[in-house]
């Protein structure tokens, strides 16, 4: 793109004038998009853009801007005679608002989908609602700037084209370049757990925990199935679906996964115990904390953590305060070292202090029983007269919040309805309310390896439910196991579970 003409420049001879003038445009205030996948100009710069168009803190994405008194290069005298005549039909009343939203409008990714509004972060990137220009489905569109000193989206989007076919996985429609951005289009989901949790008061009542538990661990054993470990398990990477399938929960956001076995061999990775910090604080396993190379034990004791931040309502080491990063992390290892699994899950039910005894008891290579811990739940969950009806927290909520609306709850005047997540908006859609490496407790890093910070990496020492860490766990005996079949009264029950 050519600069703004400098009218302090000496006069070019008349035949340089016709020249450059048969092969320039000079622009006003009105935007003219150009074509929605060409993102430089036949210099092969990047075309200037406007706020708000493109994602913070990235180039502005392929689609042609004009700013006034500057040229185009590549054009000629018929296409500036309709340039003119287009500037002659704009109101003089259309706001930049407006020509940014026009403009916004003409994206195109995959010379099939077009990109609409921001709806979510993920852990490399920004997600937008899309949709198919010929079907009128509506996606989800995660971008990632090619200038990006790590890119992780073609990785990401190879991890999603293994577990393709697995209950809960989203499908990738599209992976490819788009000007300065690397595009995947994934199916679109809904609301996050996270999202659904703060409509509900932050806090799911046992029925809704133990639903989730099942299939939560259906989700990652699924995932472990295929080689990989996620290492970034929280309720911001879990989202229900979309009409039928509202009732399932998603696994998404895999910016951070890692292979732990050699999918023909399943040959191991080894042991090692001078790791950074991946995946977010609040929910790392101990051994994660104190540097000890991640394996499938680890993704199932962050779960642990969930499932009891989502029955407690908080975990003991939020609101921790520090003057640094550094500091915070180190806090939230220290309280998390220092809560036993009996203060952790004092006053509720014995069965998730056995969850956390057992994913302790594992080997760095050993795999998980998971039909074990599914029947600890499955059994707790039978044994307190819960049917398997899909009726989580924020379903009956939203029925009740419908009734109110529609005057057949009989709700007095202090029962205000919550506005809920609409399932045609996910606004938590990679993680946006807590997304690595924005969030407070997030950390991470850009390679995928992990950039947090551990001062010293020293290993430490903690009787943290009756098993030390910071030594080598790879010895460790796996505890007993107490579930037992479930009773026949419970197998004649309509059974929804998974597995």
């Amino acid at each position: 793109m050519l600069g703004a003409l400098n009218p302090q420049e000496p006069a070019l001879p008349p035949q340089q004038q016709a020249k450059a003038k048969a092969n320039t445009i000079t622009t006003s205030d009105t935007v003219i998009p150009l074509s929605p996948v060409a993102g430089r100009d036949s210099t092969g710069r990047i075309q200037e853009g406007r706020a708000n168009d493109h994602p913070a803190g990235v180039s502005p994405p392929p689609c042609g801007r004009r700013v006034k008194g500057s040229t185009v290069a590549g054009t000629n005298e018929g296409a500036e005679a309709r340039a003119t005549k287009r500037r002659r039909k704009t109101s003089p009343s259309t706001t930049s608002a407006e020509e940014a939203e026009r403009s916004a409008m003409e994206l195109r990714v995959g010379k099939k989908y077009r990109l609409g509004r921001k709806i979510g972060s993920g852990s490399f990137g920004d997600i937008y609602l899309g949709t198919n220009m010929t079907t009128g489905e509506e996606v989800a569109i995660k971008l990632e700037s090619t200038k990006t000193k790590h890119p992780q989206l073609l990785y990401e989007s190879k991890i999603y084209r293994i577990l393709h076919g697995g209950l809960g996985i989203p499908t990738v429609r599209w992976y490819g370049v788009e000007g300065d951005y690397n595009v995947m289009v994934l199916d679109l989901l809904g609301p996050s757990l996270e999202d659904l949790f703060n409509y509900c008061s932050r806090r799911f009542n046992l029925k809704t925990v133990l639903m989730l538990a099942d299939q939560l661990l259906s989700r990652l054993e699924y995932v472990h199935t295929k080689s990989f470990i996620h290492r970034d398990v929280k309720p911001d990477n879990f989202l229900i679906g979309l009409g039928k399938r509202q009732n399932i929960i998603h696994i998404i956001d895999f910016g951070l996964a890692k292979k732990y076995r050699d999918p023909r061999t399943h040959q191991h990775i080894p042991y090692r115990d001078n790791k950074n910090l991946t995946g977010t604080a609040r929910y790392a396993s101990i051994n994660t904390h104190i540097g000890i190379e991640q394996s499938r034990r680890d993704d199932l004791e962050s779960l642990g953590y969930v499932l009891m931040y989502f029955i407690r309502g908080s975990l003991p080491w939020q609101g921790l305060k520090a003057n640094t990063k550094k500091q915070k992390y180190e806090r939230i290892m220290d309280r998390k070292m220092s809560t036993s699994t009996e203060q952790l899950c004092k006053g509720y039910p014995s069965e998730f202090r056995s969850y956390f005894e057992y994913c302790r008891s594992l080997r760095f290579e050993d795999r998980p029983d998971y039909a074990y811990l599914k029947r600890l739940f499955k059994e707790l969950f039978y044994r307190k007269g819960f049917q398997y009806d899909n009726m989580f927290d924020w379903t009956v909520l939203n029925l009740q919040n419908e009734r109110c609306r529609t005057g057949g709850g009989g709700g007095g005047a202090d029962q205000r309805p919550v506005s809920a997540p609409r399932a045609e908006e996910p606004i938590g859609y990679g993680g946006a309310s807590g997304a690595v490496r924005t969030a407070a407790d997030g950390v991470g890093g850009a390679s995928g390896e992990g950039g947090g910070t551990r001062s010293g990496r020293v290993a430490r020492q903690s009787a943290v439910g009756g098993l030390g860490y910071g030594a080598d766990t790879r010895g460790a005996t796996t505890g007993s196991r107490p579930g037992a079949a479930p009773r026949a009264s419970d197998r004649s029950q309509p059974s929804r579970f998974e597995g």
